[in-house]
């Protein structure tokens, strides 16, 4: 459990190092400003209510749950593991006292941190805005459900990154065969809306099933087996990968 924790330290302390993280805040906090900025503007001028205080994070977390956290995360997942291996600096990391299985267990509990990290910010800083623009006291509970839910989708995603980290020869491949996916999958879901509950993209909105009056358990259950066997896949095949890579 000690060298779990140290290579679980030294994976968070290389990712908090990397310029992409502040990247990542730096955007986060613009993409919530100009929402807010547009949200305030059309409630008091145009006179167009797109939203309450209790709904603006759920907006927030519905446009950047598409774009900026998925991309941010594909960048982590690609250095950490791609990046690593084509910089030659994996060695140090593989040849230490630590076996593979730690090594790699300690690598996606960063990727999971860093994750659940963007998530909390991203929550805390538009319920901060949420309480300015309509000054009333936002529902806190149903928010924090919302970022949770969201946490699953996105980290399996991160698993799908990081898969494709370990079968690709560079850090460009990896990048542009990661956003191939994500797209790839997003069409499907329109091209197929049938089998569309299928494909780990459409649980990116899955907590807009406990935001209405009426909660679905049964369905919340099915989703969330869904993104449990593809972690459990992904999470097998890609240690598998990890451990056959030569260094």
């Amino acid at each position: 459990m000690g060298t779990l924790k140290a290579v679980y330290i030294n994976e968070i302390f290389k990712i908090s190092r990397k310029k992409k993280i502040r990247a990542a805040s730096i955007f986060s906090i613009i993409s919530v400003i100009v929402a807010a900025i547009l949200v305030y503007s059309l409630n008091n001028f145009a006179g167009i209510r797109i939203t309450g205080s209790s709904d603006f994070s759920i907006m927030v977390l519905s446009v950047l749950s598409y774009t900026f956290i998925p991309l941010f995360t594909t960048f982590i997942c690609i250095d950490i593991f791609a990046g690593e291996f084509a910089d030659d600096t994996i060695k140090f990391t593989l040849t230490g006292p630590a076996p593979r299985f730690k090594v790699f267990l300690g690598k996606i509990l960063a990727i999971a941190s860093f994750i659940m990290a963007n998530l909390i910010f991203v929550m805390i800083l538009s319920f901060i805005v949420s309480i300015f623009i309509d000054r009333t006291t936002p529902n806190l509970l149903k928010i924090l459900l919302a970022y949770i839910m969201e946490f699953f989708p996105q980290f399996i995603f991160a698993l799908i990154v990081v898969f494709i980290s370990n079968i690709s020869k560079g850090t460009t491949s990896a990048f542009m065969l990661s956003i191939l996916v994500f797209l790839v999958f997003n069409g499907l879901g329109f091209i197929f809306p049938y089998y569309k509950s299928l494909l780990f993209t459409s649980a990116f909105d899955w907590y807009t099933l406990i935001l209405g009056s009426y909660i679905n358990f049964s369905k919340i259950l099915r989703v969330f087996l869904i993104l449990l066997g593809y972690g459990i896949m992904l999470f097998t095949g890609t240690y598998y990968l990890f451990e056959k890579r030569d260094i």
